[in-house]
């Protein structure tokens, strides 16, 4: 399928800037950004005198180091306002998260953030080969997670038609995609793959659906899940990512030509890479815990956030921004299963090689005598549904294997013919299920 190329009139001139002037750019919103944050939010006054710095002492970009990390506890303490900059009056919107581990986080926005926002998931649907004109479908969760309003004021900033489906109802998705003719889908890769299975139900063949592109992001997925998403919609598959204590979808966006990790708009967040054990930085290329400041945020300017995915900062090639290598897990949600450590993303990884099995799976730990026990439930592709026990057998003994050798842990692996795992409806896929007794 065509790839659409940016031309230089489609980006925005910091995009193609020199290193230098976005290095200056940079640290210029970094001290009005530190100052912002000493002056409005007691946490950062407080935290800043606890370490023994002030705003003035940043010189240089480097000297962001001396400035304490914020975290999501930091967040729940201070709930519902006490991170705010702003009086509450000067509030346009509020989003929350959904608190299903404790109190949730509450961020909020002016109507300059909101207008930030806007440009900057205009940028990213631009990035992805979007132009004005194009029709855009937003299967993001509207409400208090930000993807559905981020995504839909985004598009209509990039002079897009909207229309804002939201999660579920995967049959009228199908109908209004079939019915309306949109160019562009942005939701999440576990539901979509809900989508094309309702595509491949009612008979709908890939070359016959409208889309080109989707967007899709608010969960980590890897290139085995971009070729299964790609051949089953007959679209090309880009990242976008965010989160909400940052802003929310589009702090980065791949770019269609070279689908090389999302590209960071530097530009307004900058970013680290830290050793998510000891909190030092890592050299750019190195593995460890991405970490944001904000540098345009009005609301809830955000300093030094731990984000808690694993991943690299890689060097420029679409764009003058440096780029995210993909999202290889949580340090949050790694398991450690006999002494290793396993992110769900390595097993999805290891799934997707065999194409009789498709991208709906579960990872069910257990502990038998004092020992875990790892069950993988994936499911058959659809065109594999008939396939039979000795080839079923044999692609069990296959994935054992390369889980075994590329992650270093045995499992039990049971095979569902398919559609009779769970889907999600709404957005993101649960897939890890562990039962583990808690320690005490």
């Amino acid at each position: 399928m065509p790839v659409k190329t940016a031309q230089a009139g489609d980006l925005d001139p910091i995009e193609t800037a020199s290193r230098d002037e976005i290095a200056a750019l940079q640290l210029e919103r970094l001290r009005q950004t530190l100052r912002h944050a000493y002056d409005n939010v007691p946490h950062y006054r407080k935290a800043f005198d606890a370490r023994g710095v002030h705003p003035d002492d940043l010189q240089r970009l480097e000297d962001i180091r001396k400035f304490p990390c914020t975290t999501k506890e930091d967040l729940r303490r201070n709930y519902p306002f006490g991170m705010f900059a702003v009086p509450r009056e000067r509030l346009a919107r509020l989003h929350a998260s959904s608190g299903t581990t404790g109190k949730p986080t509450v961020v909020g926005y002016t109507l300059k953030d909101i207008s930030t926002w806007a440009d900057l998931v205009a940028r990213s649907i631009r990035a992805a080969g979007g132009r004005a004109g194009d029709t855009v479908h937003v299967a993001y969760g509207y409400g208090l997670f930000t993807g559905g309003l981020g995504a839909h004021y985004g598009a209509e900033r990039a002079g897009c038609t909207v229309i804002p489906m939201s999660g579920g109802q995967t049959e009228k998705q199908v109908q209004l995609i079939m019915d309306l003719q949109p160019d562009i889908i942005m939701v999440t890769p576990s539901y979509s793959l809900v989508i094309a299975e309702e595509f491949d139900r009612q008979g709908i063949a890939p070359e016959d659906i409208s889309l080109k592109v989707g967007i899709f992001g608010a969960e980590p997925w890897g290139e085995g899940m971009r070729a299964d998403i790609e051949r089953k919609l007959g679209l090309d598959a880009v990242d976008i990512y965010g989160l909400s204590e940052v802003m929310g979808p589009g702090v980065a966006s791949e770019c269609i030509e070279t689908k090389d990790g999302p590209v960071i708009w530097e530009d307004h967040f900058y970013p680290e890479i830290l050793n998510p054990d000891t909190g030092e930085p890592v050299a750019d290329g190195e593995e460890g815990e991405l970490v944001f400041t904000s540098l345009t945020k009005e609301a809830l300017p955000i300093i030094r956030y731990r984000t808690r995915d694993l991943t690299r900062l890689l060097p420029p090639t679409a764009r003058s921004f440096r780029r995210m290598g993909r999202i290889t897990g949580r340090s949050d949600d790694m398991l450690i299963i006999r002494g290793v450590n396993v992110f769900p993303t390595q097993v999805e990884e290891q799934i997707l090689r065999d194409p009789i099995f498709n991208g709906i799976y579960q990872i069910v730990v257990s502990r038998t005598n004092h020992l875990d026990q790892v069950e993988i439930r994936c499911e058959l592709q659809h065109e594999a549904n008939g396939a039979g026990a000795e080839a079923i057998d044999q692609a069990v003994r296959r994935l054992q294997h390369h889980i075994k050798t590329n992650i270093g842990i045995s499992t039990r692996i049971t095979v569902h013919r398919y559609g009779e795992l769970p889907r999600t409806q709404t957005g993101k896929a649960r897939r890890v299920f562990d039962e583990r007794p808690k320690q005490a």
